[in-house]
């Protein structure tokens, strides 16, 4: 059949090669009676805290199940722009707030609203291999730039600036970032923004995993704060500090940012996210999903009330301070296996570590403690062309006794190795 051409510009997502091929060993395993220890996908093992179910449960009871206003219940996008004022002490205009299926629904939109064919978006490699395709779904072409170790992984702004040419539309961040874990300093995000600004550009930033942050964005540790609101409703005090890391909104009402309800409020398969653009963008928006997606699903929405409630708030809050404590054994395990961690993720559930000084290839590496040891990892070819073969990510979203469990496993693999 005759396919349209957009296809040859999508590339492989090498993740789900690993998944099949751990569901295939996963049988071998279990008939021997052991199990594997999947750190390979990158979904919280969490799930949706009981208010949030409860909340869906209703709206299905009650039949609040028809089709919303293409931006979203107006309650779910209030509760969302009270969310910005309570955590990063920002006023968000709720009309600003567009909710979508998801973080793709969200980057998906996006691209087509804000790119044309033959444009390029700047991207930071490594980056989460979808993003390109999202850009390349629109017609343009991610330009990737090298990010290395020195750069927490991340773009600055004279990279940007030394990169742009009469092509370039815009940027395409991530911070905190997967496949690295690694946040944007906010001084220098707003370099990049106003690089971009001065020349014409858009800024567009992933945040789905902003709601993870443990330390600055420098890796540096410090207890992470929220400004939850009171027991009996209304409206919270004045935010206690930086908290959940800090948005790319602050440094501008052009930015436009991207969250998820799927990784701090652990909704993924309820496929649920919104953006939040400038104030100019919110009728072409409108128009634009209101024909593609009509709506995000409505029992979500209704769902996604309760996870502002306090008691709510409270368990996510209890959640994150276990995933630090996750990247908290798992980042001095790995180094002390001699599996190096370049740069302390400080957001986000995952490690991006360097295998070089065991293995030429992280692809090899990966797929070889998979069959020796059952510990499913990624290799770093899903994220990039710059140094894949040195690098692996490790999602932390698994319990602290399986980690601990694949930390043992890697060792006795490695001391095998080099017996």
């Amino acid at each position: 059949m005759r396919l349209a051409q957009r296809n040859q510009s999508i590339e492989p997502f090498y993740v789900m090669d690993v998944v099949r091929a751990a569901a295939q060993q996963q049988t071998a395993w279990e008939a021997q009676g052991k199990r594997m220890i999947h750190l390979s996908v990158g979904e919280p093992d969490f799930t949706a805290p009981e208010p949030v179910i409860e909340a869906a449960t209703r709206a299905l009871r009650d039949g609040r199940t028809g089709y919303t206003l293409a931006p979203g219940l107006p309650a779910l996008r209030e509760r969302i722009a009270q969310h910005y004022a309570q955590v990063h002490g920002l006023a968000i205009d709720p009309s600003r707030v567009f909710v979508t299926a998801g973080a793709s629904g969200a980057l998906t939109l996006a691209s087509l609203l804000l790119f044309n064919p033959g444009d390029e978006v700047l991207m930071p490699d490594p980056s989460y291999p979808c993003n390109k395709n999202f850009v390349a779904a629109a017609g343009a072409r991610a330009r990737m730039l090298p990010a290395p170790a020195a750069q927490r992984f991340q773009l600055t702004a004279s990279e940007v600036e030394a990169a742009w040419t009469p092509q370039t539309a815009g940027v395409l961040l991530a911070s905190p970032s997967n496949p690295t874990g690694t946040s944007i300093a906010p001084d220098e995000l707003r370099r990049i923004v106003d690089a971009v600004r001065a020349r014409g550009g858009v800024s567009l930033v992933d945040e789905i995993y902003l709601g993870l942050s443990y330390d600055d964005a420098q890796g540096n540790a410090g207890p992470p704060q929220v400004s939850l609101p009171p027991a009996g409703g209304g409206s919270a005090g004045r935010p206690r500090g930086p908290t959940h890391g800090q948005t790319a909104l602050a440094a501008g009402d052009d930015v436009i940012t991207v969250n998820s309800f799927s990784k701090y409020f652990q909704m993924t398969g309820w496929r649920l996210g919104w953006l939040v653009v400038p104030p100019a963008l919110v009728a072409p928006l409108e128009r634009m999903a209101g024909n593609l997606f009509i709506c995000a699903s409505s029992v979500a929405q209704h769902a996604a009330l309760a996870c502002f409630e306090a008691d709510t708030l409270k368990e996510y809050e209890r959640r994150r301070a276990e995933f630090k404590q996750r990247r908290d054994l798992i980042v001095p395990g790995l180094e002390a296996l001699g599996l190096r961690v370049p740069v302390r993720p400080d957001g986000a559930f995952y490690v991006y570590a360097d295998c070089s000084a065991y293995s030429a290839d992280s692809w090899d590496f990966c797929f070889d403690v998979m069959r020796d040891t059952g510990v499913v990892l990624v290799p770093g070819k899903d994220f990039g062309t710059a140094e894949p073969q040195r690098y692996f990510r490790l999602s932390y979203a698994n319990s602290l006794a399986n980690l601990q469990e694949a930390l043992d496993r890697l060792r006795g693999y490695l001391e095998r190795k080099a017996a």
